[in-house]
């Protein structure tokens, strides 16, 4: 979900704060992995994208598409999180 001015509703911008809050507190865990995916975003400065790993092995974007904190991202279609 988008926060801030990027959310098209208040369901949005609750969801990302929840997000947000979940990421930081992944984040904070001790022994993760940091491992770029070969991958470059398509925007103006091409930033590297990287998959983080817990210890346990599990990819912190996939356990948050899980929770349903994220969802797959597709450049043709915007995710509406305010249905």
């Amino acid at each position: 979900p988008e926060i801030g001015s990027h959310a098209r509703c208040l369901k949005e911008r609750k969801l990302a704060l929840i997000a947000k809050g979940r990421l930081r507190e992944l984040l904070a865990e001790k022994g993760l992995r940091v491992m770029f995916s070969g991958a470059v975003d398509k925007t103006q400065t091409h930033r590297p994208l990287v998959n983080i790993y817990r210890t346990n092995g599990d990819e912190l974007g996939k356990l948050l598409l899980r929770e349903g904190l994220a969802r797959t991202w597709s450049p043709k279609r915007r995710n509406d999180w305010c249905d």
